[in-house]
């Protein structure tokens, strides 16, 4: 897939790996990602973006894990992060929010709440760029 854009209720993905022409030749952007919610957006390179997306998907995966170790109404976070990027979920093994802070660059943070969150994983998990 070499260009979508997918948003629903308070988050919103976007990817663009096409090279734009000038002319002085093919112009690879340097910013083939976006994250954002209905209040904020970032630009993401395509590193930051995979590991956003692998990021995401892990703490996911974590947040199952732990809702058989952790008592009825008991929160959680769990922090992951690579050289570009941290991100946090924080709150219930069922409702979680999101918080993503880039370290490298121009920096930026957003966040998304729980009720965006589900659906945000699950458009990351039908993507095929990775």
């Amino acid at each position: 897939m070499e260009r979508f854009f997918k948003s629903g209720p308070g988050w919103r993905l976007g990817w663009n790996a096409i090279t734009e022409s000038g002319a002085q030749g093919a112009i690879a952007p340097i910013y083939h990602g976006l994250v954002g919610s209905d209040e904020w957006a970032i630009e993401l390179t395509g590193d930051e973006f995979r590991d956003f997306s692998r990021l995401a998907i892990q703490l996911k995966n974590t947040m199952i894990q732990m809702e058989t170790e952790l008592m009825d109404q008991e929160k959680i976070t769990c922090v992951a992060e690579t050289d570009l990027l941290w991100l946090e979920a924080d709150g219930y093994p069922q409702s979680y929010s999101l918080h993503i802070i880039l370290q490298q660059g121009r920096r930026g943070e957003g966040s998304w709440s729980p009720e965006a969150v589900s659906e945000l994983l699950q458009a990351l998990e039908t993507l095929t760029i990775f």
